[in-house]
Parts: C-alpha cells; structure tokens; sequence
C-alpha cells in the first residue's frame, strides 16, 4: 500500500469531499435510497456546503489519503443535546462528555485498507483533547459494513433508534456507542 495519511481538512478539500459523499452514497447507498434522492445529490451544492463546515471550526473534518489520492473523511465534534438524548428523551450524565461522529466515509474501492480506522482515531484524539471522552454514531440499521466496523473497534449499540425520512422512504438509524480511547496500533 502507498503512503496512508490522515490530516485536518482545508477549505481546498471540499471539492474533493464533496466527490467522495456522492460516489460513495450511490455506490454503498445504492439500496437504502431513493433513487431520486441520490439522483438529486447536487455536487456544486455539497462542495460549497462542505466548504462551509471545514472553515466554520462547528465540528472538525479530516480526510484520509493513500499516496495522491484522497479516498475518505470523517466529521466529529461535540455531540449536541438532540443526538445524546436517550429513548424517552432525558439526557444521560454524561452527554457533555460526548463527542458525535457525524459522518465517516471511505469511498468502497478504498474500503479495508485501514483509512477508517486512521479518521476515527484522529477524530477521537480532537474529541478526547475537548475534554470528551464517549463517542456516539448514527448508522443506518441495514448498513453492515459500517456497524461491523463500530464492532470491531468495542463500540456497541445502545437501543437508540430513529428514523428518517429519505425522500419519502423510511431510514431507520440506530446509534452505536463507545469509548474515545482509540489509537492505531504501530
């Protein structure tokens, strides 16, 4: 394998994020959504969006590269209020100390590689440095390859679930959960 690196975003990485959502929607999304809703994913659009969210410092993004290309991403930050809450809507003791995951995707062709791993251990140690130390994830229930990855790193489903509307079509997510003690093993 080539050179493999993770490192915070730029501004100038958001064409490249942009491209990543997209081909990685269609392509590992394929059979959770809509057509018409990943026909209707506009990249001029999520380009400037992701722009946005790199330079506003809300939540931190990386991006993962094996040698020239950059092949995923990942979002955290503090997890707000409406994604700790639990299933009869009271916070939990600990929900300051919780950090969300909010995106973390590798396009497929890139997939076990260890890309995803590097982007979560780099979002944790952001987290863990905020003074977070739990770590949550929203992850479509039907989407193996994401939870058996959570698995794999000791997070576990903790009974939450929502569902939201994908273009008219139910998404069911269910929340895994897990310690930010996280690093790469040498």
């Amino acid at each position: 394998m080539a050179d493999a690196t993770v490192r915070p975003a730029v501004a100038g990485d958001a064409p490249e994020i942009a491209r990543i959502q997209h081909d990685t929607w269609r392509t590992a999304y394929a059979e959770l959504l809509p057509e018409q809703v990943l026909a209707d994913l506009d990249l001029a659009e999520a380009e400037q969006s992701w722009r946005e969210v790199v330079t506003s410092g809300s939540a931190r993004v990386h991006v993962a590269h094996e040698g020239e290309w950059t092949v995923g991403f990942c979002v955290a930050g503090a997890a707000p209020e409406t994604e700790t809450a639990e299933a009869d809507g009271t916070q939990p003791a600990d929900a300051a100390s919780t950090g969300l995951i909010a995106l973390l995707l590798v396009e497929p062709r890139w997939g076990r590689r260890g890309h995803g791993g590097r982007l979560l251990a780099a979002a944790a140690a952001d987290l863990r440095e905020a003074g977070l130390y739990k770590g949550i994830s929203w992850v479509p229930e039907a989407d193996r390859a994401s939870l058996g990855f959570y698995r794999a790193i000791g997070w576990q489903t903790d009974g939450t679930v929502r569902t939201l509307d994908a273009g008219g079509r139910p998404l069911r997510e269910i929340r895994v959960t897990g310690g930010l003690d996280l690093h790469l093993k040498q």
